[in-house]
């Protein structure tokens, strides 16, 4: 179900759906805006261990790719934090959004589909979602008892290229009212290999091993459902491209400078960078879910999402805990959906969120400090109205945040916890006066109310043909790590300071909010034997936030180590995507996809960084009872309009196939085997996407072989 009520054709073989949820004016035709889907075999065939590359080849979507235990989506040009996660409609939380080597923690092997939101829908979702929202379908909370009162899937798997080895499974069992589910999975793969020409044949420390297990229970009644969960997750994943080396950088002023001498010490004591760098991670997550039908008088649907997120991951550099990172979040969120008034059906809708993030700036746990403390409370309003003028499908939508950041003043951020029980009184409040004076200085809160509206409609013709056009407004406010930072981040090798930071002539942006305009249009059609969609936008960005180029020095290794500071910047985005396909027969459909974006800073001679390049390609997808196959090829060109600090990236060709088939072992039952190969020809590929893009390329030729068994 979409997230206006709407029906998704889900037609096996299908590698991009997008939702036919009802026009209001023809029920037949799409609404206002698409939501693509990936389900069924489709997402089946094509889950890996990261989301990122898990949605990698959907037109519009590349991905941010840092090894195998991480890979973020990029939709348009743009990552997290300026898409938004949500798992079932409520947001994740994770540390994804602070930097690219930071895994979203989902486990898409144990997810039943995934939407890609956009427009008035993913308004709803605050300034964060402006350039969309992916929403995570599961199944860990029931929200339907099980034909027969028992179902489930299991599923095995096997990857030639990483070693890969997979185990999953679900169980769903109704008693009564009530449902009960379990589910759980276990994967384990090794470095993944490499063309030769990269130097070696595997990627070292690209390795990933992860765990997830979920239980929850519902109870079910023919109007709604009301349920809970629990979800643990454990992963832990090696950093390829890192170096120690950038460990002791710090700052002169506007330079960077990467020796020891005085207060700054190496906090690895010279060792090679020989060894391992890993993540090692763990999230714990309680869900209550609910959604009924008229529950209060002129209420017809009313949605309730509570959870809370208790998330912790290590940095570990050899046998150095380098830093440590943890988020604390609860967050509550209850949509109610009104009857038709005067021709509109409409939702409003309140959230209110309270978290404590730690582990930016603190980069010294090996010595035992305190990490620094950022607590995060917000408040939101929202509202989607629709309605439909005979032909015109109308939709609107708005949200009001209240957001406040602030910090802690704790003495043990800045005096070791052993050395404050040794203080002499009149010492310790000296110390408590100083150092006040100094965290209020370069700790001060930030707040901020933005506000996000959207506009979009949809004129209905004939034949399947519709057009659809919005009109956005959305503020943003910047993410922690762009207000903060002032630390190291070995992973990326870079030295960051955030908006407020600053030294020597840096200018400090305290009250940045990033303004977005941004218009879409969307040319469909959706029946017969020809169908395509083409989606093309433009963002005029006031004060975009970015890692702007300051400084950079050669580490003994080689490597560059660079200075970024966030800095706001006028900003537009451009860009086209779509798909366009051709039913020859009932077993065999071409499709042709791709998709462009260029960013473009303004009045500033230079370009953003990391934005994908343009992709074209096309897909061949037969089916004939039980077998299924595809076969995929795209081309993704070079990237040529690069920041000052970044390196053309050449183009390369990816060649992919899926053979698959299922026999019926009774009612309901099924057993499939299939076979997804992914890079056939072993080109070597760098995403220009990624932080580490150099040392870190795509996946070599890999095949995975799997069977699944649903009951």
């Amino acid at each position: 179900m979409s997230a206006e009520g709407g029906e998704f054709d889900r037609t096996a073989g299908n590698d991009v759906i997008v939702v036919t949820g009802r026009s209001l004016s023809t029920p037949d035709l799409m609404p206002p805006l698409p939501v693509q889907v990936l389900s069924g075999d489709d997402l089946a065939h094509r889950r890996q261990g990261g989301l990122g590359e898990t949605l990698a080849g959907l037109p519009g979507v590349h991905l941010d790719n840092f090894g195998g235990g991480a890979s973020r989506p990029v939709i348009r040009g743009q990552t997290v934090p300026r898409i938004e996660i949500l798992s079932d409609g409520a947001n994740l939380f994770d540390v994804s959004s602070v930097s690219p080597d930071h895994a979203i923690t989902t486990d898409p092997l144990l997810l039943d589909e995934i939407e890609i939101l956009r427009g008035p829908v993913a308004t709803r979702f605050g300034g964060s979602a402006g350039n969309g929202a992916i929403n995570l379908i599961d199944s860990k909370v029931p929200k339907a008892l099980p034909v027969g009162g028992l179902s489930g899937a299991t599923e095995v798997r096997f990857g030639t290229g990483d070693e890969e080895k997979t185990l999953v499974g679900r169980v769903t069992a109704g008693i009564g009212p009530f449902a009960v589910h379990a589910e759980g999975s276990r994967r384990r793969s090794d470095d993944y290999d490499v063309p030769g020409a990269f130097g070696s044949d595997t990627l070292r420390d690209s390795f990933a091993d992860s765990a997830s297990y979920s239980f929850g229970a519902s109870w079910i009644t023919s109007k709604g459902y009301l349920g809970a969960a629990y979800t643990r997750q454990d992963s832990e994943y090696g950093l390829p491209g890192h170096s120690h080396e950038g460990g002791v950088c710090h700052l002169h002023g506007l330079a960077l400078h990467c020796e020891s001498h005085d207060i700054w010490e190496d906090p690895f004591l010279g060792a090679d960078d020989g060894h391992t760098a890993f993540i090692k991670l763990r999230s714990e997550r309680v869900d209550i879910r609910g959604d009924y039908d008229d529950l209060l008088p002129g209420v017809a649907h009313t949605r309730l999402r509570l959870s809370y997120t208790d998330y912790v991951h290590d940095e570990v550099d050899g046998d150095v805990l380098f830093s440590r990172y943890s988020n604390k979040v609860y967050d509550g969120r209850l949509e109610l959906t009104h009857v038709p008034f005067l021709g509109f059906s409409g939702t409003l809708g309140v959230q209110y969120t309270h978290g404590t993030f730690s582990g930016l700036d603190y980069n010294d746990a090996h010595e035992g400090r305190v990490p620094r403390e950022f607590v995060t409370e917000g408040a939101a309003l929202f509202l989607t109205e629709r309605r439909s003028f005979g032909r015109l499908d109308v939709e609107i939508s708005a949200r009001k945040d209240w957001r406040e950041i602030t910090i802690p003043f704790k003495l043990e951020n800045y005096i070791l916890p052993s050395l404050l029980a040794n203080l002499p009184p009149a010492t310790l409040d000296l110390a408590t006066r100083t150092y006040q004076n100094v965290h209020l200085r370069n700790w001060p809160r930030s707040k901020a109310e933005p506000f996000s509206a959207s506009l979009a409609g949809t004129l209905n013709l004939d034949d399947g043909y519709s057009i659809s056009v919005s009109l956005s407004r959305s503020e943003r406010m910047p993410s922690v790590r762009e207000i903060y930072a002032s630390s190291n981040s070995l992973a990326t090798n870079s030295f960051e300071t955030g908006l407020i930071k600053g030294s020597g002539s840096l200018q400090k942006y305290p009250d940045t909010i990033e303004t977005a305009k941004a218009v879409n249009l969307t040319l469909r059609k959706a029946t017969g034997r020809t169908r395509f969609e083409l989606g093309i936008f433009y963002q005029d960005i006031d004060d975009y936030v970015f890692a702007r180029f300051v400084d950079e020095e050669s580490l003994q290794s080689g490597l560059l180590y660079r200075y970024l500071v966030y800095t706001p910047a006028d900003a537009t985005f451009t860009g086209i995507d779509g798909q366009i396909s051709h039913q020859f027969s009932t077993e065999s459909r071409l499709t042709v996809f791709g998709d462009y974006v260029r960013a473009t800073l303004k009045e500033q001679d230079d370009h953003l960084p990391r934005i994908p390049p343009g992709r074209l390609g096309a897909r061949y997808q037969w089916t004939r009872g039980p077998a299924s196959a595809d076969l995929e090829y795209y081309r993704t060109f070079a990237q040529d309009r690069v920041a000052s600090y970044e390196t053309r990236t050449e183009g390369y060709d990816m060649l992919n196939a899926t053979l698959s088939y299922r026999l019926d072992v009774g009612p309901g039952k099924s057993v499939e085997f299939y076979a997804r190969a992914t890079n056939l020809t072993n080109e070597l590929a760098f995403a220009h996407t990624s932080f580490v893009k150099d040392q870190s390329p795509l996946r070599g030729r890999n095949i995975t072989l799997g069977m699944r068994h649903q009951f």
